[in-house]
């Protein structure tokens, strides 16, 4: 028997398509990793452990300076995100609405493109998360990409310009990237190679979150 690959995209052959996105999300649990690509419904198979915790620490931080300053919110996958050019849904890690987006979020998906993505790549997600997604998400105008590869200890950080194309957003000298989708934010990206993680609390406290 072959061997499952974490983050391997699956695809169940009773839900193949084309379907619409308004069938995908009738017929699929809120609660299942999917995506819609070109009216396919591709399921994933479970994240690694190093990609949950990292997924997680990053919402959890996110999460709390979120709350604190009253910017929006902060949602994590498996939530939906419906692209506006092409009426299909993907799936992002993370994803952040400001308040002038809340009125497009519904129970079980964004009805169109958030203010920031974070994509964690994992080996099998990487010429996805790097090729199509890119394309799409820069179509879309969100105007913050977060590129998260954790194997090779690696963040691109790629915000929409004013030609409404991807620039690389570069850390400074001491490797602090500040956000603008997320006004305030900062995140010292080295942070996120250390093992285990930085407690969540020592962060929200260099972020102010906390005392």
């Amino acid at each position: 028997m072959e061997a499952l690959t974490l983050d391997r995209p699956v695809e169940l052959p009773e839900l193949k398509g084309p379907i619409t996105f308004q069938e995908f999300i009738a017929r699929v649990d809120g609660g299942v990793h999917a995506e819609l690509e070109d009216g396919e419904v591709i399921f994933m198979s479970p994240a690694s452990v190093p990609h949950q915790e990292l997924s997680g620490w990053l919402y959890t931080i996110l999460r709390f300076f979120v709350r604190h300053r009253r910017l929006g919110r902060i949602l994590q996958a498996p939530f939906t995100v419906r692209r506006n050019v092409s009426g299909q849904g993907r799936e992002p890690d993370l994803l952040f609405i400001g308040p002038a987006k809340i009125a497009q979020l519904h129970s079980g998906f964004l009805d169109g493109p958030p203010d920031l993505v974070v994509e964690i790549i994992s080996p099998e997600s990487i010429d996805r998360d790097r090729g199509r997604k890119f394309v799409e998400y820069e179509a879309e105008k969100i105007h913050e990409y977060w590129l998260i590869d954790p194997i090779r200890e690696q963040a691109e950080f790629y915000r929409l310009g004013s030609d409404s194309r991807y620039h690389q957003a570069l850390p400074d000298a001491d490797g602090i990237f500040y956000s603008e989708s997320v006004p305030g934010f900062w995140l010292r990206t080295p942070w996120m190679w250390e093992d285990p993680l930085p407690s969540e609390l020592d962060v929200l406290r260099e972020l102010d979150v906390i005392s």
